[in-house]
């Protein structure tokens, strides 16, 4: 796959990915292999989709510091992002980078999205009482008197009637006079208070990005343009956080951001609400504006999706003619995109149209992503493999249904290959395969090629258990249950490792055609 470094002519200080749907994990895997090896060309912080002050949680995970993985991810992303199995990878992976690493190399994680949904945003509390807490100042009484309620804040629909949005009331009016004067008091005393300054600075100015957008919520406005006005609001304030992390990281070197295509790319975003179509100045049409070449876009595209139902493209249409490039992830320059249809647009998948390729620098095309019935299919393309799928016809533990196992020949008792989605309590759970949608591919890879891969035998492993993470994606580990036996693992492979996993695949299948036909001499020998 031609790498990111091979298509930017320049130096960008930000340099956006976009992906054009949100649900599909190949885009985050993609990411994760992208920002590391940007890591070794001087990158040092990524930016995320994500609530920014949510964010300094996982920052301090990926910094070394006692939270928890757990709780980095359950309360370090917003938007239900933690969940995602490639953001806990992203988050152990700069871990293990920053482990030993002076400041100024380690990496840095950032959200960079205000704390709010559209369609609601909660009240500024929790911010606002975070700065008081810093600066020795008690003011809950008065915070708690000010906010009130917190489900007059989180109303729904304030989003659509403005007659229901606490934005402009006396009451809101009081907490933006008192989020500012406590912005003040952090500069007044950033001079005594340096330790932990930046991160109240972050809830400070979360607590104003809210009751701007409370603001905006209450403003009187026909349902289209309420729509356009609030999106426009929200990237404003994404455009507003990433200017202020690129001035955090100025001295460290270049930031990678990565988030849906409607926030980062150049030109405007547009959306059909109602019959109408409405836009809005999307937070990287913001930021190009203001940094011009020290910004640059990769927009993502995709053909096909079995995760999310998005079915491969017509072949007239951008992603269609993409496909054509070939099987496997790759950077495309945008001067070699020629004109073509602009895909049906549906609420799943934001398709690739001419504004949008005139307007970035690069698309980078996943033509599908991998789910377990595409790996299926793959090994069951070759010839004289049967697949059995474990289920209550066939006496399978119900705890198993659903898993795959493939065999060459009559025999059952050893499949060189299976595809599980499910743990299997005190014997295999250090994959995590209960996380929805993770699955894993497990080979048969014998002797030679699991001590080629690992540096040691299976009848080792036990010596070594404790050197893998077997939760891991798009890593090969050893199988947590079967090393002994010579079996390699898996976890949700992406796209960009179809290759490898095809070249293991074949050694696994291999060894199963070879003890088939071994067993065949052998049993047309006791019939002669």
């Amino acid at each position: 796959m031609t790498t990111l470094l091979d298509l930017l002519g320049g130096s960008p200080t930000l340099l956006a990915i976009g992906e054009p749907t949100h649900g599909e994990s190949a885009f985050l895997q993609i990411r994760n292999d992208a920002f590391l090896t940007l890591a070794e060309h001087g990158y040092r912080s990524i930016a995320v989709e994500s609530d920014r002050a949510a964010g300094l949680l996982a920052d301090e995970f990926v910094d070394g510091g006692g939270v928890p993985l757990d709780r980095a991810l359950a309360e370090g992303f917003s938007h239900g992002f933690g969940a995602a199995p490639a953001n806990r990878d992203l988050l152990l992976r700069m871990r293990e980078w920053n482990a030993g690493r002076p400041a100024g190399q380690r990496l840095r994680f950032h959200g960079f999205d205000a704390p709010l949904e559209i369609e609601g945003a909660p009240s500024p509390r929790r911010h606002l009482t975070f700065v008081c807490d810093f600066l020795g100042l008690d003011r809950s009484a008065e915070i708690d008197d000010l906010v009130g309620d917190e489900a007059r804040w989180s109303d729904t629909a304030a989003v659509w009637e403005a007659g229901r949005s606490v934005g402009r009331s006396t009451d809101a009016q009081r907490l933006r006079v008192l989020a500012d004067d406590l912005l003040t008091e952090l500069f007044l005393q950033a001079h005594r208070r340096s330790a932990g300054w930046r991160a109240a600075h972050v809830h400070a100015t979360s607590a104003v990005a809210l009751l701007r957008y409370h603001a905006a919520a209450a403003t009187d406005l026909a349902q289209e343009e309420r729509f356009a006005r609030l999106a426009g609001v929200r990237d404003a304030l994404m455009a507003e956080n990433l200017l202020a992390i690129r001035a955090v990281e100025a001295d460290r070197g270049p930031t990678l951001v990565f988030a849906h295509n409607t926030h980062l790319q150049r030109h405007p975003a547009t959306m059909t609400i109602g019959g109408a179509t409405v836009s809005w100045a999307g937070a990287g049409a913001i930021v190009g504006a203001l940094l011009g070449e020290r910004y640059a876009v990769v927009v993502g595209a995709l053909g096909a999706s079995p995760a999310l139902g998005i079915d491969a493209p017509a072949a007239s249409t951008y992603e269609g003619r993409l496909q054509q490039r070939g099987d496997l992830p790759g950077y495309v320059p945008t001067t070699d995109i020629a004109p073509a249809e602009r895909r049906t647009h549906d609420y799943r998948y934001f398709p690739l149209d001419q504004a949008t390729i005139d307007n970035a620098d690069a698309v980078l095309h996943i033509p599908t992503g991998v789910d377990a019935a595409v790996l299926a299919e793959r090994i069951r393309a070759l010839p004289g493999v049967e697949q059995v799928v474990a289920s209550a016809e066939n006496g399978s533990p119900e705890a198993a249904w659903g898993d795959r196992f493939f065999h060459v020949g009559p025999d059952r008792r050893q499949p060189f290959a299976t595809i599980v989605e499910h743990d299997v309590p005190d014997f295999d759970e250090a994959g995590k395969l209960d996380r929805p949608g993770v699955f894993r591919l497990n080979l048969e890879l014998g002797r030679a090629e699991f001590e080629r891969a690992f540096g040691f035998a299976p009848a080792a492993f036990e010596e070594h258990r404790d050197d893998f993470d077997y939760a891991r994606l798009d890593t090969l580990t050893p199988h947590p249950g079967y090393a002994l036996y010579g079996f390699a693992s898996i976890v949700m492979p992406g796209p960009q490792m179809l290759p490898e996993v095809d070249r293991l695949l074949a050694i696994a299948y291999r060894r199963a055609v070879d003890r088939h036909e071994r067993a065949s001499r052998r049993a047309a020998a006791q019939r002669d």
